[in-house]
């Protein structure tokens, strides 16, 4: 029973990282890549969908991305979806086709890229320790109940804490690795 708690609670970390690692494909290095639009959301229909819901999102050349939306009538509000998005993009619009083309990144705007990717892993290291300690409460509840004995309580929070530090571990060596990636030349 405790050892599929400490799976249940690796797969959880594991989906928190997942989506840390996510965010990070959506900031840009220079190189256009639709992934970059992928975290964009298009008020659609009366709700929030991801733009590749609306359309296709290509790359005809290096430095450049469009979306052929599906319903021409959303043009509009994909144009100002991905503006909105603070990708620090300026797109434009004719008809259904939407062009995104990708500025040449300056220092200035590196460093900005870096202080995002810091707030992603930063809110990637809150979801793992909220998973940490909901793991915590949980294993001090079988305690309580008389499943769980003191001593494997304390071998048990030792185990989680090894986990919760190896997937920290993976946030910071992902985190410094898009740094690089970013701040390259």
């Amino acid at each position: 029973m405790i050892q599929e708690s400490i799976a249940a609670l690796k797969k959880r970390m594991t989906s928190a990282f997942d989506n840390v690692s996510k965010d990070f494909t959506g900031l840009r290095t220079g190189r256009a890549s639709p992934n970059l639009l992928e975290a964009v959301t298009v008020d659609a229909y009366g709700n929030r969908v991801p733009i590749n819901q609306v359309g296709n999102i290509s790359v005809p050349e290096p430095r450049l991305l469009t979306v052929q939306v599906w319903d021409a009538g959303l043009a509009p509000a994909v144009e100002k979806a991905i503006r909105e998005a603070g990708l620090g993009l300026n797109p434009s619009a004719a008809g259904a086709m939407i062009r995104v083309p990708l500025p040449e990144l300056n220092e200035e705007r590196r460093k900005e890229l870096v202080k995002v990717a810091g707030k992603y892993a930063e809110q990637g290291r809150i979801a793992i320790r909220a998973i940490r300690r909901d793991g915590m409460e949980e294993m001090r509840g079988h305690e309580k109940d008389g499943h769980v004995s003191e001593d494997e309580t304390r071998k048990l929070s030792e185990d989680i804490q090894k986990v919760t530090d190896e997937f920290i571990k993976k946030i910071d060596d992902t985190l410094a690795q898009k740094e690089k990636e970013i701040l390259h030349v």
